[in-house]
C-alpha cells in the first residue's frame, strides 16, 4: 500500500528524512525533551555509543530490547526494538537470519564498513520495506511505532526494517449503524485495515490516501481519503490545513479532530459526520467529499456535510427506490417526533385544549384528576427520568442492560403513574419521543435533537404553541446560518437544486440522479453514464410467452426472437 506523505515545514531543530512515512502536523511540537537535550541531531559510527544514547532515552521501558550480535562474525552490530509492538518471527527468520549467515555469492572480503550497508540494502535482505536512517529523532519515532533497527560498528546510519505487529479484533458487523440490506463490515482500530476496507470498494489510482502525524505525546497517524478529480482541490487543501493547525498533546480518537475543525464549536449540531462504515464513507468520497481516519479509533469523519445526510442510510440506496423512500419518510416522521413531540403536548394541554377533540380532551384530563405537577414539569420529570434511563443502559453490561431496559420502561412507569406523578397520556407521549428519536439513524444528530426538546418544551410550558413556533423558528434560523466547510447546512433546500431535492424527502431511483451533489463543486460532476438511465428500463420481452415461440429461425439474426406464429407463415419458411 503507497501513501503519499504531506510535506511540513522543518521543525526547530533539523529537518525529517524524506523517506519518512509521516509528517508532523504542526511545526513548532516538541516530541522528546531528552530528544531536545541531545548536543547533534544525527547518528555517530560509534556502535556503543549509539546503544547508551538510545538506553538513556527508552531504556527504561519493560518492552525495550537490545540485542549485541556478530554479523557475518566480521562486523559488531546491535539490533533494537520494541517487543510489545513487533512480530518476532519475521525479526528471527527475516532480519537475523540473513545478517548471521553469509550468502553463498558474497566475498566476504570485499565487506568493509563503508560498503557493508548498501549491501545489506541491495543484495542480502528479504525484507521488502527496509531502508538507512541517521536522524536520531526520527529513529525514536519509529522505534515508538514498531520499526526495527540494526546498528553496526563504524556506520553512522542504521537500518530500519518494517516489523509492526499489534494484536487487533476481527472486522465485525457495526454496531451503532445496523442495516437489513447492506455489507456487515465496519471499521475497526486499526488504520491500516481501514483503509484497506476502502480500497478494496475504490480500485481506482485516483483514490489518495494522504498520511499526518497529529499529537505532540501520541503522534496519532491520521489518513486524509479522497478520490483525485472528483474532490476539490481547495478542500483538500482546505482539510490539511485545519488539521495541520491542530497542536494537542494526543488524538485518540476522531471525535477530537472533529471538535477543532468544525466551523461552529456551539452549535448542537455535528457538521462533520462520523461513521463505522466502510460502504457509507465509501460512497461520500464518490461524491467529492473527504475523509479522515484516526489510527486507533474505529470511526471516519466525513466532510464537508449537510444536515439531509443525518437521516440517509446505506440502506436507502441498496434497496429498491420505492421501498428507500418510504422508510426514509418514516424517518422524517420519526425526527420530527422526537423534536417537538412533547412541546406539542405540553402546548395542547397548558394552553390550547380546544385544539383537541372534545372526547379525547376529556380522557386526557381524566387522566391528569391525581397528578398535582403543571404538565410543562410532568413532561420535563419524565424526560429527565428517560435520559437517566438511556445512559445507564448504555453504559451497563450487554446481560444487565436489557433486564434493566425492561424494568425501566414497564415498571417504573407504571409505578409512577399508580403514584400519581405522572399521567397515562404523558408517559405515552415520551415513550414515542424515545422511539422516535431511537429512529434517527447517526447519534449525534440524534442527541442534538434530544438536547432541543428540553428549551421547547420549557417555551411550550411558558407560550403555548407561540413558545413551540418560535422555538422551531430560532432551530432553523441556526441551522440555515451554519456551514460545513463553506457549504451550506441546509442544501439543497437553500439554496435550492433541483437535483439535490430528488434525495432529500424522497430517495428517487438512480438513472433520476445523474449528477453529483452540486454544493461540493465536484471536478467531475457525471456519476452516470448517458446509456445507463435506458438501459435500466425494459428493452424488449425476451421471454414473453407471447412473442417466443419453440424454434429460433435463421432469419432474426439480430436479436434471436422467434416471431409471433413462430415462423410459421409463408413468408418465413424454415431451412
Amino acid at each position: 500500500m503507497s501513501w503519499s506523505t504531506i510535506k511540513r515545514s522543518p521543525k526547530r531543530r533539523g529537518t525529517k528524512s524524506s523517506q519518512q512515512p509521516a509528517a508532523t502536523a504542526n511545526e513548532n511540537n516538541i516530541p522528546h525533551k531528552l530528544v531536545e537535550e541531545l548536543p547533534t541531531d544525527q547518528l555517530g559510527e560509534n556502535l556503543d555509543g549509539t546503544i547508551d544514547l538510545l538506553k538513556n532515552l527508552l531504556g527504561k521501558n519493560a518492552d525495550f530490547f537490545c540485542r549485541k550480535f556478530q554479523m557475518y562474525g566480521k562486523f559488531s552490530a546491535a539490533i533494537i526494538y520494541f517487543s510489545s509492538i513487533v512480530d518476532k518471527s519475521t525479526i528471527n527468520s527475516g532480519i537475523m537470519k540473513p545478517l548471521m549467515y553469509v550468502p553463498v555469492q558474497t566475498d566476504l572480503e570485499k565487506l568493509t564498513k563503508t560498503n557493508v550497508l548498501d549491501f545489506i540494502l541491495n543484495e542480502a535482505m528479504f525484507h521488502t520495506e527496509i531502508k538507512k536512517e541517521s536522524n536520531i529523532e526520527n529513529i525514536i519515532n519509529a522505534l515508538l511505532r514498531g520499526e526495527t533497527f540494526i546498528f553496526i560498528d563504524g556506520v553512522n546510519s542504521g537500518i530500519q526494517f518494517a516489523v509492526k505487529n499489534i494484536d487487533k479484533r476481527s472486522i465485525s458487523q457495526p454496531e451503532t449503524e445496523q442495516v437489513i440490506l447492506g455489507p456487515r463490515e465496519g471499521f475497526i482500530e486499526s488504520l491500516q485495515t481501514n483503509i484497506a476496507l476502502l480500497r478494496n470498494r475504490l480500485k481506482t489510482a485516483d483514490f489518495r490516501v494522504e498520511i499526518m502525524e497529529i499529537g505532540r505525546v501520541s503522534k496519532s497517524t491520521t489518513a486524509i481519503c479522497y478520490l483525485e478529480g472528483i474532490a476539490t482541490d481547495d478542500l483538500v487543501k482546505e482539510v490539511k490545513d485545519r488539521l495541520g493547525k491542530i497542536d494537542i498533546d494526543a488524538i485518540l480518537d476522531v471525535g477530537y479532530i472533529e471538535q477543532f475543525i468544525e466551523d461552529n464549536h456551539m452549535s448542537p449540531f455535528p457538521q462533520i459526520q462520523s461513521t463505522e462504515r466502510p460502504d457509507k464513507t465509501v460512497g461520500s468520497i464518490l461524491e467529492g467529499r473527504v475523509a479522515i481516519l484516526v489510527d486507533g479509533s474505529p470511526f471516519s469523519l466525513i466532510a464537508p456535510v449537510v444536515f439531509n445526510q443525518f437521516y440517509q442510510t446505506f440502506e436507502d440506496y441498496s434497496s429498491r427506490f420505492l421501498m428507500g423512500s418510504f422508510v426514509r419518510l418514516a424517518r422524517m416522521v420519526a425526527l420530527v417526533f422526537s423534536l417537538i413531540f412533547p412541546s406539542l403536548y405540553v402546548s395542547f394541554i397548558s394552553f390550547n385544549p380546544e385544539l383537541l377533540p372534545t372526547e379525547f380532551a376529556v380522557a386526557v384530563a381524566g387522566g391528569r384528576s391525581g397528578v398535582p405537577f403543571p404538565a410543562v414539569v410532568e413532561v420535563l420529570m419524565i424526560e429527565v427520568a428517560m435520559e437517566i434511563l438511556r445512559e445507564a443502559t448504555v453504559r451497563l453490561p450487554k446481560q444487565v442492560g436489557g433486564a434493566l431496559s425492561i424494568v425501566g420502561v414497564l415498571v417504573i412507569g407504571q409505578a409512577a403513574v399508580e403514584a400519581g406523578i405522572a399521567s397515562p397520556i404523558t408517559v405515552v407521549v415520551i415513550a414515542m419521543t424515545t422511539i422516535g428519536s431511537f429512529a434517527t439513524p447517526a447519534y449525534d444528530a440524534a442527541f442534538a435533537l434530544r438536547m432541543l426538546r428540553f428549551p421547547i418544551v420549557i417555551m411550550a410550558g411558558f407560550f403555548g404553541l407561540y413558545g413551540v413556533v418560535i422555538g422551531v423558528i430560532f432551530i432553523f434560523n441556526h441551522m440555515l446560518s451554519l456551514k460545513s466547510f463553506g457549504v451550506p447546512y441546509m442544501s439543497p433546500v437553500t439554496p435550492g437544486n433541483f437535483q439535490g431535492l430528488k434525495d432529500v424527502i424522497i430517495r428517487a431511483p438512480f438513472w433520476w440522479m445523474p449528477k453529483r451533489p452540486e454544493m461540493l463543486h465536484s471536478q467531475n460532476s457525471d456519476r452516470l453514464g448517458k446509456m445507463n438511465g435506458k438501459s435500466a428500463k425494459v428493452q424488449s420481452n425476451t421471454l414473453d410467452p407471447v412473442m417466443v415461440g419453440n424454434e429460433k429461425w435463421k432469419e432474426d439474426k439480430s436479436s434471436g426472437i422467434s416471431t409471433r406464429d413462430n415462423g410459421h407463415s409463408s413468408n418465413n419458411d424454415p431451412d
